[in-house]
């Protein structure tokens, strides 16, 4: 057997020991009802044995006790009496004398109908079957029993028929054997199927890219655990070596471009020179971009406290202070309830009413509201921005005025290197939309768009306790 033990060694194991468990189990109900039917039957041949003594004066069987009473048996207040009357004699006679059973007990009142003729219809059976009767239950019964128009005798049979001549009950036992055997059996199903839930769950989880997974449990969760580690690290690595090659190359072609623009300067025609210097920033900004999207994808900035409200302001306000026409919507104000059991609810402004906060990657959150607000004021002349939230989420909302593209192309464009058929010979290499998608991701959330006001609106949904 492996160190680790794989799961299909420990399904063999259980099922192994849930055999001896149940084979257990089913020994040790038969063994009390074999220990039960044995009691049962030695009080059987006790009273034939008994009848046999009275009928022909022969000894007693060991256990067995006889007493003459000099007069009628006497009743104890509180006792209960059952009076029995046997006719039929021995089993080779067709007639013989009465015998006459009086059982008198402090608990128990044995119905005489219960009385059964084990063994056939003669009158030892009967009494037989009264000492079987009385071996069925626990306590401490006293029998009379007259033969004829004889004296009354008391038969002392405790040691037959009594409470402790019973043999233990074990089928409580079976029973706390078989329970026991399937509690530890469904309760090891249950921590296989646990551990491979919570692998499941935090292979969803959205840090699972930076955070290595769990590795616990059964070999081949274990192997599943490190295989999915070993590739997110890879994952991971080529993403952070692409980041750092774009900004090799991104650094590097930084003092080319310079270059080209100092010589650019130098060209005496002003429309060759305006088309080169275009080229220049178009080149740099396709550099830039996907640096940009690769550092998104890695999301290697820490979540923190902030506030979603002073986040747009400080955005809004920078494209204000250049004149371009973005405008920001507040949250509304809402009203809360305050009251007692014993006064009227009474409305009254919440605190600080209009701040959204949440937890989130500041920079990246950002970034992404740039992108949506450059492309609202490229291709829908003005940007109107809103910042709103409820319990669980938060969003910003970017409206422009006069884009016509449909949701196919919304679609589209929100994966990487995607221009809308609109974007003519504004700059840009596509991946504005993607950033913005892979921002929302990385927060539990999702880019939206819609129709209103006769532009286009942008909903960048956020989870507000993400991480």
């Amino acid at each position: 057997m492996p160190s680790r033990l794989s799961l299909r060694w420990l399904a063999r194991l259980w099922i192994v020991l849930a055999m001896i468990a149940g084979g257990a189990a089913v020994w040790v109900w038969m063994r009390s009802e074999t220990a039960w039917q044995d009691h049962l039957d030695r009080a059987y041949l006790a009273g034939l044995a008994l009848h046999e003594s009275l009928d022909s004066g022969v000894a007693l069987p060991p256990g067995l006790s006889l007493s003459r009473l000099a007069g009628q048996p006497d009743l104890q207040p509180g006792w209960r009496e059952t009076r029995i009357t046997l006719t039929g004699g021995r089993p080779d006679q067709s007639y013989g004398p009465r015998l006459s059973v009086r059982i008198q007990s402090p608990d128990i009142q044995y119905p005489a109908a219960a009385i059964e003729s084990v063994g056939g219809g003669s009158q030892a059976a009967g009494l037989a079957s009264v000492t079987r009767g009385l071996a069925r239950f626990c306590s401490q019964p006293r029998l009379f029993v007259q033969l004829d128009q004889g004296v009354w005798s008391r038969v002392d049979g405790q040691q037959v028929w009594g409470c402790q001549a019973a043999p233990r009950d074990l089928r409580l036992l079976a029973g706390a054997i078989l329970l026991g055997g399937l509690g530890l059996l469904f309760g090891w199903v249950a921590e296989v199927s646990g551990a491979f839930a919570g692998f499941a769950a935090a292979l969803r989880d959205h840090r699972a890219r930076n955070a290595a997974l769990p590795v616990g449990g059964v070999d081949e969760l274990r192997q599943t655990a490190e295989a999915v580690n070993a590739y997110v690290a890879q994952d991971r690595a080529a993403l952070e070596n692409r980041a750092m090659v774009l900004s090799g190359v991104s650094h590097d072609l930084g003092t080319p471009a310079t270059r080209l623009r100092l010589r650019s300067a130098l060209i005496e025609d002003d429309d060759l020179r305006a088309r080169l210097e275009r080229d220049i920033d178009e080149m740099t900004g396709m550099i830039d971009g996907v640096l940009t999207y690769t550092r998104a994808e890695i999301g290697s900035e820490p979540f923190r406290q902030l506030s979603l409200t002073s986040l747009a302001e400080a955005v809004v306000a920078d494209y204000q202070d250049v004149g371009l026409p973005v405008t920001l919507t507040l949250p509304p104000i809402r009203e809360a309830g305050a009251g007692t059991l014993f006064s009227r609810m009474t409305a009254r402004p919440a605190a600080d009413p209009q701040t959204v906060l949440m937890r989130g990657q500041p920079t990246s959150l950002r970034r992404a509201l740039t992108n949506l607000i450059d492309n609202a004021l490229k291709y829908g002349r003005e940007a109107r921005v809103g910042v709103d939230a409820d319990a669980d989420d938060a969003w910003l909302t970017v409206t422009d005025r006069g884009s016509v593209l449909t949701q196919g192309d919304l679609a589209r464009l929100t994966g990487a290197f995607q221009r809308g058929e609109n974007a003519g010979a504004e700059r840009g290499v596509g991946l504005g939309l993607a950033i913005v998608s892979t921002v929302a991701a990385q927060h539990g959330g999702r880019l939206e768009f819609g129709h209103e006001d006769g532009g286009l609106s942008a909903r960048l949904i956020l989870c507000r306790r993400w991480a």
